[in-house]
């Protein structure tokens, strides 16, 4: 009987460290999945995120060409600047922009005006 009794304890403790590998095998499982979701929603957010790597790539694109328009910005304010300095100082630039904007002429000069050259879309049609 005594024999029967430690067989059924040890049947009992045989039984309960099945189960007890079994629901710890189903947790790690469980918990591998779950770290596994995590880590494909944490990377899916790094890259497409609000803040992520596209947007970041998009931003640097933006930025370079922003940087591009102001350098060429700054350069025709450069050049407006130096227009109009030569304009209020240099009688000569006065005059010349005066004869090419205005018309103007000096005493005893023509002005011929050519028509201006046609496209080659009215070429084209033209010949049709």
């Amino acid at each position: 009987m005594a024999q029967t009794d430690t067989s059924r304890a040890k049947n009992k403790r045989s039984a309960l460290v099945h189960l007890y590998q079994r629901v710890h095998t189903g947790w790690r499982r469980v918990a591998t999945v779950a770290a596994a979701g995590l880590a494909i929603g944490l990377g899916y957010h790094v890259v497409f995120g609000q803040n992520g790597l596209t947007v970041y790539e998009q931003k640097r694109q933006d930025e370079h060409s922003l940087d591009m328009q102001l350098k060429s910005l700054q350069r025709e304010n450069e050049l407006l600047r130096s227009h109009v300095d030569r304009l209020q100082n240099d009688p000569n630039a006065i005059e010349h922009q005066a004869r090419e904007e205005l018309h103007y002429t000096r005493p005893g000069e023509v002005i011929y005006t050519l028509p201006a050259t046609p496209s080659t879309k009215a070429l084209e049609q033209s010949k049709h």
